[in-house]
C-alpha cells in the first residue's frame, strides 16, 4: 500500500540537500552584497580624506593669496581670490564665521588673550581663517580671545 504524502528516504535526502544549499546561498549573497557596501563605502571615505589633505594644502595658498590683495587691491588678484573660493565652496569646504562670536575650542585655536572691560571669551580678531568641509573642521582658526579683567576663559 503506497501513501501519497509518503516521501522515500532519498527525496527526504535530497530536500534537505537543496534547503542546506539554499541557505549557504543566501548567506553567500548576504556576505557578497556587506561587502559590496563596504567596498563602496571606504572608497568614498577614501575619496573624502584624499580631497581634504589636498585642499588644506591650498588654504594657505588661499590665505597668502588674500594678503597680498589686501596690499595690492588688484582687480585680476581679486578674481582669481573669487574663482578660488568658488571652487572651495563646490567641493563643500567653507570659512568658519568666529569674529565676535564666543571662542569654540572645537572651530578655533586661541593664540593670545587680551584684555577687555565688557567681552569675555569673544573672539576678538582672526589671524589665521579655519575651514570645513561640510560638518568637519578641517583646519581651525587661529584667533585673539578677549578675556574680561577677573574673568576666565
Amino acid at each position: 500500500m503506497i501513501k501519497s504524502d509518503f516521501i522515500s528516504p532519498k527525496a527526504e535526502d535530497q530536500k534537505k540537500q537543496i534547503e542546506e544549499l539554499t541557505d549557504n546561498w543566501k548567506r553567500a549573497l548576504a556576505d557578497y552584497q556587506n561587502l559590496e557596501k563596504n567596498y563602496t563605502q571606504q572608497k568614498q571615505n577614501l575619496s573624502v580624506y584624499i580631497k581634504k589633505d589636498v585642499i588644506i594644502k591650498f588654504l594657505p595658498v588661499l590665505e597668502s593669496l588674500e594678503k597680498a590683495h589686501d596690499h595690492l587691491k588688484d582687480k585680476g588678484l581679486e578674481l582669481a581670490i573669487k574663482q578660488f573660493k568658488e571652487l572651495l565652496k563646490d567641493e563643500g569646504i567653507e570659512e568658519l564665521e568666529v569674529l565676535n562670536k564666543s571662542f569654540d575650542p572645537n572651530t578655533s585655536e586661541c593664540i593670545e588673550i587680551e584684555k577687555s572691560e565688557d567681552k569675555n571669551n569673544i573672539v576678538t580678531k582672526v589671524l589665521t581663517k579655519g575651514y570645513k568641509l561640510f560638518d568637519e573642521v578641517i583646519l581651525p582658526a587661529k584667533v585673539i580671545v578677549s578675556k574680561k579683567r577677573g574673568g576666565c576663559i
